[in-house]
């Protein structure tokens, strides 16, 4: 049975209390399998990975583009996803706190 974002969250927060864990970086739901299925227990997404995977430089993607991708990344693993979130993808303090309201969504348990 899949974990939910709530079971994904509360083993990130157990992860963190018990000291240092590796933590590596897909750049997509496959290579997210692939690095739950080696045995990782949380992984974290990668800004310039998912960039070069649509073609697009670091830092010139949209909230949107990393929201769905996030969203697919943690729908593909039962463990932990810490998102690579930039500087919350604004300027403004209001619009990067709807913007982590957004990531929030996405089923990460990080940001």
């Amino acid at each position: 049975m899949p974990l939910t974002t709530a079971d994904k969250r509360a083993a990130f927060k157990k992860l963190h209390e018990s000291g240092c864990f590796i933590i590596p970086n897909p750049f997509d739901a496959g290579s997210a399998r692939a690095l739950q299925h080696l045995g990782f227990k949380a992984l974290a997404s990668t800004s310039a990975g998912f960039a070069w995977t649509i073609a697009k430089a670091d830092n010139r993607v949209t909230v949107d583009d990393v929201c769905d991708h996030l969203t697919a990344i943690c729908a593909a693993v039962d463990i932990p996803v810490n998102a690579d979130f930039e500087g919350g993808f604004a300027v403004e303090p209001e619009q990067v706190a709807i913007n982590v309201a957004r990531g929030v969504k996405t089923g990460v348990a990080g940001l």
